[in-house]
């Protein structure tokens, strides 16, 4: 690649060329941009409203009432058809052509990294790819469960249970959070993307390295007791858009 590289983008660069386990933290900021919204950002549903938090992700309020996470979850859906990984999702999918060893732990539920090709990837607030019935513990895949979003005002089994997809709600233990922290710990360099790290135990993430932390996120991210050597406050696309650039062409 001709001309000066951006220091920034120059020791992104060299970190990822010297470590050979990478694991990356992503949250909803990795995703805003395929058209996702966040929660927490200036248009997003904490924000706007436009769903109350209270109702459609609260695992006690579920229980009394489905109708307005399933309200949520049409819409979501039929985002999930129209969604495309964005360049840093891509990035992502191609270091692990490279040769590196990638371990994605991500807060997201809309499973666009896989979208993008990563193999290792742990969800630990779930997706909606597979559903359970609340009674009987039948599993529903992703295409018949999309179907009876559209079809039913709330899913039910044929054995007269809710189902509801394996997502976390508030009140809910987080999925493979021991995982998580394996592979942090593992890991000689870990990426923060796209989250501020304010929700636990996801935040807790990062702690768990002796690695270099790179972080890339929009706003500032404090971490205490975390060795970052590198925080970029830009567009995350852009950013690993050119550092795939240069790792591709020198």
């Amino acid at each position: 690649m001709k001309g000066k590289v951006d220091s920034k983008i120059q020791q992104c660069v060299e970190l990822i060329a010297n470590s050979k386990n990478i694991v990356v933290l992503t949250g909803a900021g990795i995703s805003t941009s395929a058209g996702i919204p966040d929660f927490r950002g200036p248009k997003g549903l904490y924000v706007t409203k436009r769903y109350d938090p209270d109702k459609v992700f609260d695992i006690n309020y579920f229980h009394h009432d489905q109708k307005p996470f399933f309200e949520f979850a049409r819409d979501f859906v039929k985002l999930e058809d129209q969604i495309k990984p964005t360049r840093a999702h891509c990035f992502l999918g191609e270091l692990e052509k490279h040769g590196k060893e990638i371990g994605i732990v991500t807060q997201n539920i809309d499973s666009l990294h896989q979208m993008a090709g990563s193999k290792n990837v742990v969800e630990i607030h779930g997706s909606f790819w597979e559903s359970h019935c609340q009674d009987c513990g039948d599993l529903f895949h992703y295409e018949v469960m999309k179907q009876k979003i559209y079809k039913e005002i709330v899913p039910h089994c044929g054995c007269g249970g809710v189902i509801k997809p394996d997502i976390v709600f508030f009140g809910e233990n987080v999925k493979h959070l021991n995982e998580a922290f394996r592979l942090a710990k593992q890991a000689d360099l870990l990426f923060v993307i796209g989250t501020s790290c304010v929700v636990y135990p996801a935040a807790m993430v990062p702690t768990m390295t002796h690695g270099k932390v790179v972080i890339v996120n929009r706003d500032e991210v404090h971490l205490d007791a975390v060795d970052v050597v590198l925080q970029v406050q830009e567009d995350i696309d852009g950013f690993f858009e050119t550092v795939g650039r240069v790792l591709n062409h020198g």
